[in-house]
């Protein structure tokens, strides 16, 4: 967890929220991001905290059009 912590401490910039939910009767925790930021941002992030070991990475995009 520390390391994921990091990580999110140096993409801070581009993380508009964060939720943490601990499961302890499976003995996981997940974490819940909202992300504000171009593809290459969002990729390098998911892709650093993809190769941790025992953390694994869901993600899903939208476009965003200003209106």
């Amino acid at each position: 967890m520390p390391r994921v912590n990091t990580l999110l401490s140096e993409y801070s910039e581009i993380i508009l929220g964060r939720q943490g939910i601990p499961i302890r009767d499976h003995g996981i925790s997940i974490i819940s991001l909202v992300i504000e930021g171009n593809t290459d941002q969002i990729n390098a992030l998911t892709g650093k905290i993809g190769k941790l070991e025992g953390v694994e990475v869901k993600s899903i995009l939208t476009k965003y059009r200003e209106q």
